[in-house]
């Protein structure tokens, strides 16, 4: 379709307006048009599923269609950089995970710097991993897998979704804190690494709940401890890791930022319509659902995550020395 010289006049005028307006004003028109929610994994896993939860809810609330685009590819960091590199007027916004922060220490050259280059918006939820191991390793508790490790140095398989990964640094972290030498074995992805899992080919995970809770469940896997701060409602009687190594804590989490610049009055604007999100009933069923906890806050709340799981996880990556494939 061929515009004419009036109409593109006008819709250029239109956007020139836009910009010009006080902050409250844009924010009170906000949203004018469809905005995107750039994610960067494939359709399907617990990502896309939170992206569209919220873009479901934005799209009711605020009058215009939320889509979720999913760029996945380099840990997410070809849709991260989509993202940001998109014109910070509130109509393209990112679905953070807790890989960005990884990958802000364990890519070194990166395009872009992550917690410097986007507009905190609102944070979402936050889902534990659970430390699984085959039932041939002969440990029902943590202490008891710390005992058996460090009596076989360098025998203990330890699966993981691939170099880099949430699932992968979790594990280092424990490696570090605990003091045992596991053998990571990387795969191309979680599916295949729960496979050989269940097989006995590799012997402990940490794993994303939602993904291995079935294979727990029916005895496949035996679950030691969950990584959050807190026990999970999903498993409530499983202990956590850090009730036996203090101040160990790892979990996947899932939040809304926009690119650098953007206006703070949207931003506010989509966090407080994200937080009303967050406690209704049904939105907070579903997330249940997906074994995670909701994580309500301010955009400086959301910010000051980011930064401090940046610091703590760059720490780790370091300790582990890996290095992108």
């Amino acid at each position: 379709m061929t515009l004419s010289r009036r109409r593109a006049l006008e819709l250029a005028t239109g956007g020139i307006a836009f910009a010009a307006m006080p902050g409250s004003a844009r924010a009170q028109t906000y949203p004018t048009r469809p905005v995107r929610i750039i994610v960067g994994f494939p359709a399907g896993g617990p990502t896309d599923i939170t992206a569209r939860l919220i873009a479901q809810w934005l799209t009711e609330h605020l009058g215009q269609e939320f889509v979720v685009e999913n760029r996945p590819g380099a840990a997410s960091n070809i849709g991260t950089e989509a993202a940001l590199r998109a014109a910070p007027d509130g109509y393209t916004l990112l679905l953070v995970t807790s890989s960005n922060a990884v990958n802000a220490t364990f890519y070194e050259n990166l395009s872009f710097d992550f917690m410097n280059d986007i507009t905190p918006v609102a944070g979402i939820i936050r889902v534990p991993f659970v430390m699984e191991i085959n039932p041939s390793i002969p440990a029902k508790t943590v202490p008891e897998f710390i005992a058996y490790a460090k009596a076989n140095p360098g025998k203990i398989n330890m699966a993981s979704g691939g170099i880099g990964t949430s699932v992968h640094i979790a594990g280092e972290l424990f490696k570090m804190m605990a003091g045992v030498n596991l053998v990571h074995v990387p795969y191309r992805g979680s599916a295949p690494a729960l496979t050989d899992m269940i097989s006995g080919q590799v012997h402990v995970m940490f794993d994303i709940l939602t993904s291995s809770i079935q294979h727990i469940r029916s005895g496949a896997l035996r679950a030691l401890a969950v990584t959050s701060a807190t026990r999970s409602d999903a498993l409530p009687d499983l202990p956590t890791v850090g009730d036996f190594l203090p101040g160990y804590e790892a979990t996947a989490w899932y939040g809304i930022a926009a690119p650098k610049n953007t206006p703070r009055e949207i931003a506010d604007k989509l966090n407080n319509e994200i937080n009303a999100g967050l406690a209704d009933p049904r939105i907070k069923a579903r997330f249940a659902e997906l074994a995670s906890t909701v994580i309500p806050g301010s955009p400086a709340d959301f910010g000051k995550l980011v930064g401090a799981e940046i610091e703590k996880w760059g720490k780790v990556v370091k300790f582990s020395g890996a290095k992108p494939g």
